[in-house]
Order: C-alpha cells, then structure tokens, then sequence
C-alpha cells in the first residue's frame, strides 16, 4: 500500500466526512499529523499507515446487542483478538454482535471500515457508547480514520480524551481484552 508523506493540517480536498472530523480538531487546537492512502479496509492494510504514522492505528468496531437498542463503538489494539464474551461480560451488555452498516451511518456518519472515534461528534443524541481498551488509553497517541478510510491521522491520546471527547459530550469505559 502506498502512504503518502506526513502532514500536519488539514487536505484541501477532502470527503465531507473528513473535513468534518479535521474541522473539529482545528477548532479545539488540537495538534495532529496525518497520511493519506488508499482504501484500508482491513488491519493488515493499516500495518504500512501505522508505521507512517510512527504509532498503532486502532481496531474500531461498532458494535450492538441482538434487540439493536444499544450501540457501542470499541477501540481497541489493531493486534488483540475479540471474543464477544469477553466484551459482554464487563460491560453487562449479552448476545454482542457487529451493527448493521445502516446503523453505523445513521449514528457515526461512518461507513464500514471508517469506523472512528471521530464519528461520535455526529452522534449527538449520544446513543453510541464509547469501550476503550485499557492499553488504547494508556498509549502515548492516537490514529484512527477521519471518518473515512481513505487517510489516517495520529494525535495525542491526552487531547482526545481531554479536549475532543468533552467538547462532544461523550464519555468512555474502560475494558481489558
């Protein structure tokens, strides 16, 4: 997969869904740095895009139980395994399963493979619940998707949990997988 080189603000041309996610950051002074790619729809593809950006990109899945009543959005390590089991046992929530696509879009503003923390400033009724792995959140940064797989983007974990996560009004737990 060709990345391109490392930048530091946003690209003129983007998805209207990324130039939503690069706005936010710009507005809250949050400093970041970001690459652009082909398509990355999968974690083998995102091994080129997380050595470019000198850290891990998350494993974002968007996940619900069986009733699609409640929603949730984990981040997690690209390379730990999930077991729904384990997910569903500390967060009190049986029967997990992946979120229709239709859902992702209606609630993120995501497609499938964009999944991104990013995405929940779009959730403004504030139904999708944010699971963060603890080894996420004890990392020094950050890379997800702009709520779009065609790029990729680094910042500090600090500012997300501190500055983007407040200024959208979501909170997070945290889980061991």
């Amino acid at each position: 997969m060709q990345v391109s080189s490392l930048y530091d603000s946003a690209p003129a041309h983007a998805s209207a869904r990324a130039a939503q996610a690069f706005a936010l950051l710009d507005e809250l002074g949050v400093p970041y740095c970001r690459v652009e790619h082909e398509p990355a729809e999968t974690m083998e593809l995102c091994a080129a895009i997380s050595d470019a950006l000198g850290t891990r990109i998350c494993k974002n899945l968007f996940l619900c139980n069986r009733q699609q009543t409640a929603f949730y959005l984990l981040a997690m390590p690209e390379d730990k395994p999930f077991y729904t089991k384990d997910l569903s046992h500390q967060i009190g929530s049986s029967r997990l399963s992946f979120a229709p696509p239709e859902k992702m879009e209606e609630l993120l503003g995501c497609s499938p493979g964009s999944a991104s923390v990013l995405g929940l400033a779009n959730d403004t009724q504030r139904r999708v619940h944010l699971v963060m792995d603890r080894d996420v959140l004890e990392a020094e940064r950050f890379a997800c998707h702009p709520c779009d797989n065609t790029g990729s983007l680094a910042l500090a974990t600090r500012d997300l949990l501190e500055k983007v996560l407040p200024h959208i009004g979501h909170t997070y737990d945290v889980v061991e997988l």
